[in-house]
């Protein structure tokens, strides 16, 4: 057990800091994308329907409606290739697994917005 650990470490990427966010946000992840020897950052935004994992195993599901579809990407929090992420709303929500926006279309799938009020100290 303590085998695994060690080479948990050894391998572990230094932690970013993001924005807290939750499930009902609507973020905008800035993804690394290789093509061929070409790289360029991708900006994924949607909703965040679900957080799993826990401590530096965390992963969140994001879903956006693209030409009328639903499309769904995971993304593992410790991910190199994340390079931002970016709360665009935040959502009033009383489920952490959103998974019935699945089944909605239209004004049915908005979510409310809750208001944060961020303290500004100079």
């Amino acid at each position: 057990m303590d085998l695994i650990k060690i080479a948990e470490q050894a391998f572990a990427t230094p932690k970013k800091k993001f924005d807290d966010f939750g499930p009902g946000d609507t973020v905008t992840v800035s993804y690394r994308i290789k093509e061929g020897n070409k790289e360029r950052i991708q900006q994924y935004r949607g909703v965040v329907i679900r957080i799993s994992g826990s401590e530096d195993k965390k992963r969140f599901t994001v879903r956006k409606i693209s030409d009328g579809i639903g499309v769904e990407r995971i993304f593992p929090i410790e991910s190199p290739f994340i390079e931002s992420v970016t709360v665009n709303k935040y959502g009033k929500v009383r489920r952490a697994k959103l998974y019935y926006l699945r089944n909605l279309t239209g004004k049915k799938a908005r979510i409310k917005e809750r208001y944060v009020r961020k303290n500004t100290q100079d």
